[in-house]
């Protein structure tokens, strides 16, 4: 079992095949604001990211040196990966390979993790406002799909901790790329519920509701619990989701 201060999905728990969690303030080793910080773009110490990265992986019995990450640049990119390392240009990797961990970083944006329970295959995706309006999770489905058979009725899929729509405060430049019934309007400001924009593409692409376990969190409102960027600014860290598939092959 993942320590208590992870996030896990109670959907993805059901299968042996697949591990995520995702990190939260705790358990780090980085000075305040930081804390369990895993981003290097922050301004925290390297050598604190580095060990902070690596106690995540650890009680997740990874190592974060065979991880693969997409490098992040809020587009609607998935790609697979086929080994650790860096992968520009994405927001998204998918895999069919055991033991090679997936992760991103977030702070607001929305962590999430398609698994296909028949093929063993496993996508995980970045998703701020921008790589949703450019439909990155209908992207995702596409690709396993495509790149690995998955049907998407097969497909398990986990929204993690991202800004709520209780908090999630956009301009109208923003709120124009999304249908209305997305943003909500409270005492004249708008406010975009990211999960259900992209819950709506995933429904779109055949992925049954019961599949979709949607997380209550909202990393702004829990200052406890959650690096928020929109809350924090520069004085925010980073989150890592991270999912990997293990004994994909066997059953």
């Amino acid at each position: 079992m993942p320590p208590a201060h992870l996030i896990v999905s109670e959907k993805l728990s059901q299968f042996k095949e697949v591990l995520f969690a995702m990190s939260t303030r705790y358990g780090g080793v980085s000075p305040p604001p930081f804390e369990m910080n895993v981003s290097f773009r922050v301004g925290d110490d390297v050598s604190n990211v580095v060990e902070n990265r690596k106690r995540l992986f650890a009680s997740l019995g990874l190592e974060s040196d065979r991880a693969a990450f997409p490098l992040q640049n809020h587009t609607n990119v998935v790609k697979v990966a086929l080994g650790p390392g860096e992968y520009d240009g994405c927001d998204g990797l998918a895999a069919t390979q055991p033991n090679l961990p997936l992760a991103v970083t977030v702070a607001d944006c929305l962590p999430m993790v398609l698994f296909d329970f028949r093929r063993k295959a496993l996508c995980l995706v970045h998703a701020g406002w921008r790589g949703t309006a450019q439909r990155v999770a209908e992207n995702a489905v596409r690709l396993m799909v495509d790149e690995f058979g998955s049907a998407s009725s097969n497909l398990i899929v986990y929204l993690g901790p991202s800004a709520g729509v209780c908090c999630y405060e956009v301009g109208v430049e923003v709120a124009e790329q999304f249908p209305e019934r997305l943003v909500e309007r409270r005492s004249g400001k708008l406010f975009l519920d990211l999960k259900q924009a992209n819950l709506q593409q995933l429904l779109s692409w055949g992925v049954k509701r019961e599949h979709i376990e949607i997380s209550s969190y909202c990393t702004i409102c829990h200052p406890e619990l959650f690096h928020s960027y929109r809350r924090d600014r520069e004085q925010s860290g980073r989150m890592m989701a991270v999912t990997c598939l293990i004994n994909a092959g066997d059953g």
